[in-house]
């Protein structure tokens, strides 16, 4: 046994030790468990698109487990596939944007509900409320797109995926993330169109994204992600991001356009080298940065 497997069931030992003891007895409720959930699993598993099909959402969801069958195993709670995630005794660890993980005590929470039975809540009055609408109050902010690049794209983008690193060094696990971008930009505030992850999701770019799709992205979630964008990239405070000036961009695609590739406008200047003119509905290379205004400023063009 290695080094790390051995210290990962000691991990687990320790938690299902602190479980039985007796200040973790008012931990064992689905309330606290949920409220784990809550604060770091359900934006990405919830809804119809939730990864294996394992929501998280509702104790009913939790027990139905996944694609792959249970996740809660009452009799030997540490061989929970639930619990095999959130420790790293299974890859890859949840959740996925960690570390930072689940802390010890929250893991025990989970352990002490298990070994405790896994109880179902008391019954309660049926939730009459709506979902929320990420677009009532008129703006869409990261809080409100955060469970699709959850959903569909950390399993890689992101130090904890399915990649030694993030493809293209491009990590999609938070905001300040995102917009960093990897090796050249992939969201211009304010320009969805020009934006290299509405033009992986949408097919402009090469290869579409994600990379096991289809299926792809639906129309509501890359709409979503597109107004987002357009309106600015907002943070979940509401708080548009800044211009990239400087950051770089390659866009490759149908000149639909004088100077236009798959619809996204970009500005060619008397220090912009242009090999080979593109015809108008042909394939076409501009490779540019941002200027202090936002505009994509080509510093090569050409026929591809």
């Amino acid at each position: 046994m290695t080094t790390k497997t051995n210290s990962v069931f000691v991990a687990i030992a320790s938690y299902v030790a602190f479980a039985t003891l007796p200040h973790a007895a008012a931990a064992e409720t689905w309330q606290s468990v949920q409220a784990i959930f809550e604060e770091r699993c359900v934006a990405c598993h919830s809804g119809e698109y939730a990864p294996l099909g394992l929501a998280l959402d509702s104790y009913q969801a939790l027990m139905s487990g996944s694609e792959n069958g249970s996740v809660v195993d009452i009799a030997i709670p540490q061989q929970s596939a639930l619990v095999q995630r959130i420790t790293g005794a299974a890859e890859p660890r949840m959740p996925l944007d960690g570390p930072p993980f689940l802390s010890s005590t929250e893991i025990a929470t989970v352990v002490a509900w298990i070994a405790a039975g896994a109880v179902e809540p008391e019954a309660e009055s049926p939730d009459t409320t709506k979902a929320d609408d990420p677009y009532a109050d008129g703006q869409i902010t990261y809080d409100e797109v955060a469970s699709v690049f959850g959903r569909h794209c950390v399993i890689c983008h992101s130090d904890n995926g399915r990649y030694d690193s993030p493809p293209e060094g491009l990590r999609l696990s938070s905001l300040e993330n995102i917009l960093r971008g990897g090796e050249r930009l992939a969201v211009l505030p304010s320009n969805a169109q020009a934006s290299e992850i509405i033009r992986r999701v949408e097919g402009y770019s090469d290869p579409r994204m994600p990379l096991d799709g289809p299926p792809w992205l639906s129309k509501e979630e890359t709409q979503l992600l597109r107004d987002w964008i357009d309106g600015g990239a907002k943070s979940e405070d509401g708080i548009p991001a800044e211009i990239p000036t400087g950051a770089r961009v390659r866009m490759r695609g149908i000149l639909t356009g004088r100077h236009e590739i798959d619809g996204a406008v970009f500005v060619v200047t008397g220090d912009t080298r242009i090999d080979d003119v593109p015809r108008k509905g042909g394939r076409a290379e501009v490779r540019g940065h941002i200027s202090a205004n936002g505009d994509i400023i080509a510093d090569r063009f050409r026929d591809r």
